[in-house]
């Protein structure tokens, strides 16, 4: 999409969720506020803050409750998003320590959470987790994985940076996932399509303690509207297909495993039935090589279906890439 095809859509679409003669949003109030009631009804919680990116959100959410519970330790995956893409975020700028729960490329279990060796103040539990393959548990498990938690006197907060796509797999609504934690946060972008934005929804002593560290951040610009207008505009339009992603998905990897059985010596799809509407292929070649390929297959078809390939780590062996496919809208009428 160009630029003016944004701002265009944007100006045309934003009557729909708002009164276009309102005024604008000065330091977060107006439509911010607005969302925010959206987002924490949807939640089950009492309030939410929006925050501009969703690592200020958790540093806030995470610094908190280190200051409540007096304990500065978080128990998280490694693979996790502080861990792997924030530059050691928690501990340089918050001054938390991190623990790791579990090596596997899964979330951590009920058993691994209860026999973590030092104590810890917070879980944080990425759902789904990315990096693994946007992976999930099951409904049991991820209870069982909180009440131990719980029972080690912990506050349970989830990085729900996709929380939105992930009812479908556990036959829950979307406040009774968020209500097994004490704190939840939610990305704007990734799953709904908005330009930006986060928030962090949890008791309303927390979120407006949350708002204060917001400002001392620098995350309350003057003005935010086109954001939180387009992340409305996502509720609104997106949240609701995201069940309908998530089938689809599922079909999709079933038959790019059939496809792919037929046409390379080696390949993994994770997870082997999509949890959400996002899910992770790797092939035995260079990225390079799989990049070109994905050039020259949008060339002659005129479908780009790989966006991008990346090393597969630097503890895998050579010549393994991976990519992440994401089943959208465009893809509800493949067959």
């Amino acid at each position: 999409m160009t630029l003016g095809q944004g701002l265009s859509t944007l100006a045309a679409d934003a009557g729909t969720v708002h009164d276009p003669n309102d005024s604008t949003d000065e330091y977060s109030n107006g439509i911010v506020e607005v969302l925010e009631r959206r987002v924490a009804a949807l939640l089950g919680f009492p309030g939410a803050a929006y925050f501009p990116t969703g690592t200020m959100a958790q540093q806030v959410a995470l610094r908190s409750w280190a200051g409540r519970t007096g304990n500065p330790v978080v128990a998280l995956h490694p693979l996790a998003h502080p861990e792997l893409h924030e530059d050691e975020s928690l501990t340089t700028v918050c001054g938390l320590r991190t623990i790791h729960t579990t090596e596997a490329p899964r979330l951590p279990t009920a058993a691994e959470v209860q026999g973590l060796g030092d104590p810890f103040g917070t879980l944080m539990l990425e759902l789904p987790l990315r990096e693994a393959g946007f992976v999930l548990p099951t409904w049991d498990e991820l209870v069982a994985t909180v009440g131990a938690a719980r029972d080690r006197q912990a506050i349970v907060h989830l990085d729900g940076a996709r929380l939105w796509e992930c009812t479908a797999h556990f036959g829950r609504d979307l406040a009774q996932i968020a209500g097994l934690a004490d704190s939840v946060y939610v990305s704007l972008y990734k799953s709904l399509g908005a330009i930006s934005g986060a928030v962090l929804a949890g008791p309303q002593s927390l979120v407006d303690e949350a708002k204060v560290w917001r400002h001392r951040y620098g995350g309350q610009p003057y003005q935010q509207y086109p954001a939180v207008v387009s992340a409305l505009l996502g509720l609104e339009r997106e949240l609701p297909r995201l069940p309908s992603y998530v089938v689809q998905a599922r079909m999709v990897v079933e038959v790019l495993r059939e496809e792919l059985a037929t046409a390379v010596s080696w390949f993994r799809i994770a997870p082997e039935v999509a949890h959400t509407h996002q899910f992770k292929i790797w092939l035995p070649y260079e990225s390079e090589e799989l990049r070109d390929a994905g050039v020259r297959q949008a060339e002659d078809t005129g479908v780009s279906f790989f966006r991008n390939w990346w090393s597969s780590g630097p503890a895998a062996p050579p010549g393994i890439a991976v990519t992440e496919v994401t089943v959208g809208s465009p893809a509800l009428d493949w067959t």
